[in-house]
């Protein structure tokens, strides 16, 4: 047998296998290290297998996967979840890279700093030069760390959950090194914008979650085989949510100036990188 592509997920991976069965290609799923690996018996048909892994990676979602399941799909399979808790642990683990879930902690780690009493001593540590009255130009960190600050729990649920669906997606089919660049890029440009635009007081890291949101948008239009893929439905709502902060339209304080510059070196990075074989 010939593997042609791994899934997180058993259900997903059944669907796709009844979809190619009603195609004539025999498939077969079995345990992976993280999730369920899909083969094939007939050398022939390993093309075209990939072929529909690629279309079912951008549109899971598609009727006719569903369909092949009641068409062909047999109520003897078993599935074995184990604790809910553990699965849904491992399924956050899988589903992202060591880039990202350093990030996810390091974001945590802050955030509980500043709600367990140490908010002013982490502020002067980690703010942009001038916030707080301190900061020395050797202190180059303080270019980057106002990325890995938040000051509201749906500033840090938001943006952590876009880093961890987005940024998972990009390290574990695309690979750490362009997640790298997003997160570096990202993490220090818009924070001059924003610099230059409003002062130094100012956190946050939307500035890279629009950019990997840019980044995944414009890789699965240009380069759909990298397994990546942003609807834009999704990306339309970005776009909403960043056009209301220039109005400040719910009353809340955006980082308008690094939402803009991370948007431009996501899709900057995706037009280079869908350029490249």
């Amino acid at each position: 047998m010939m593997e042609f592509g791994q899934l997180p997920n058993a259900r997903a991976a059944q669907a796709l296998a009844d979809y190619l069965k009603t195609r004539g290609i025999d498939c077969h799923i079995s345990p992976a290290a993280e999730g369920v690996s899909l083969s094939v018996v007939k050398p022939q048909d390993l093309a075209a297998a990939k072929a529909e892994f690629d279309h079912f990676l951008r549109h899971p979602g598609d009727e006719k996967y569903l369909a092949a399941s009641w068409e062909t799909g047999s109520t003897e399979t078993q599935f074995n979840y184990g604790s809910p808790g553990l699965a849904l642990l491992s399924r956050f683990v899988t589903a992202a890279g060591p880039i990202t879930l350093t990030v996810f902690a390091l974001c945590i780690l802050v955030y509980g700093a500043f709600n367990l009493g140490f908010a002013d001593p982490t502020y002067a540590l980690l703010s942009f030069f001038g916030a707080s009255g301190t900061g020395q130009s050797a202190e180059v960190w303080r270019v980057f760390t106002p990325t890995l600050m938040h000051f509201s729990l749906m500033h840090i649920s938001f943006n952590l959950l876009w880093w961890w669906y987005l940024g998972g997606k990009i390290e574990t089919r695309i690979g750490s090194w362009p997640l790298m660049i997003l997160l570096l890029v990202a993490g220090t440009l818009p924070n001059l914008i924003q610099y230059y635009v409003s002062g130094p007081n100012f956190g946050g890291l939307s500035g890279v979650v629009y950019a990997v949101a840019g980044y995944t948008f414009v890789m699965g239009i240009r380069k759909p085989s990298a397994g990546i893929y942003l609807p834009p439905s999704y990306m339309g709502f970005m776009l909403v949510w960043l056009i209301l902060g220039f109005f400040d339209f719910l009353g809340l304080s955006m980082a308008n100036g690094a939402h803009l510059g991370g948007l431009a070196v996501g899709l900057l990075q995706g037009l280079w990188d869908s350029r490249r074989r």
